[in-house]
């Protein structure tokens, strides 16, 4: 596959979790939208959205077919770890276009920068780190990406 064609999967896919994420969130505060729900439904959105890009990421982009709860459980934890490090990418993205140009015009764009390097390197990092083709044989997409060192 064709770098193109990965980065519009990958894209598609992180698309699809943030519409789970923010429909989760959604749905929560139809109920209510006090503060302590608020932060539930923060939390239940970023585990859904989590979960929903792990499994696709998980199959269709590194072509991951390790089972067993062991394994899922190790590669999730890394995966969890690599969002943490590009969430952080993103907040400060976002955070500085705020306080530069205090509208939220600029705070948008800096989200979507800040998403976009955020999840470019997310993608370099799980591909390093939680699903090392090296190590699991050579994944379809993640061979078309990263040639051979």
């Amino acid at each position: 596959m064709s770098n193109l064609t990965l980065a519009l999967h990958y894209g598609a896919f992180a698309i699809l979790a943030t519409t789970a994420n923010l429909g989760t969130q959604s749905a929560i505060l139809a109920f209510d939208d006090q503060a302590l729900v608020y932060y539930l439904a923060l939390a239940a959105g970023t585990g859904v959205g989590l979960v929903v890009k792990y499994l696709l990421d998980k199959r269709w982009i590194f072509a991951d077919h390790s089972r067993g709860v062991a394994a899922h459980a190790q590669k999730f934890s890394l995966y969890t770890l690599m969002g943490v490090v590009t969430t952080l990418i993103l907040w400060g993205t976002e955070t500085l276009f705020w306080f530069t140009w205090h509208t939220h015009d600029a705070r948008v764009a800096g989200a979507l920068l800040g998403l976009g390097i955020g999840y470019f390197v997310k993608y370099q990092l799980d591909r390093r780190f939680v699903f090392n083709t090296k190590a699991a044989g050579a994944a379809p997409y993640a061979v078309a990406a990263a040639p051979p060192a």
